[in-house]
């Protein structure tokens, strides 16, 4: 069983900035497929970025492109979402997944891809 686990969501105003941190339990870290998932209220999970186990390749849905950056640092078992000039609509519950897949454009955005996941970090923007 891996443990996933989801931190620095929060109450912050349009405009402003959060990091989501994720980490995991494996020592395999640095093998998997990462990515942010988001629940919203009263819709279905949607995909927001995904990042290659080399942090090589990332993929963000159109919603957040240009404003959310997702990183990883293998040596820390640590990976990242820099969400910046939130907007009300980003308003959710963010969910750290990881697995271990062919990462693509069309694999990346498919959330039962990823074997594990976290119980997620609530963010809200409002002014």
């Amino acid at each position: 069983q891996v443990d996933v686990v989801e931190s620095g969501g929060g109450l912050v105003q349009p405009g402003d900035s959060l990091r989501l941190s994720c980490t995991t339990s494996a020592q395999t870290f640095k093998s998997f497929v990462m990515a942010w998932f988001r629940l919203l209220p009263g819709k279905e999970r949607e995909f927001v970025s995904g990042i290659s186990a080399t942090g090589g390749t990332t993929y963000y849905a159109d919603s957040v492109k240009g404003r959310f950056t997702i990183s990883r640092d293998n040596a820390k078992n640590m990976m990242y979402l820099q969400m910046d000039n939130l907007e009300p609509e980003d308003t959710a519950t963010y969910i750290c997944t990881a697995g271990i897949f062919l990462f693509l454009p069309t694999t990346a955005t498919q959330p039962e891809r990823y074997a594990y996941r976290g119980q997620g970090t609530h963010v809200t923007v409002a002014s």
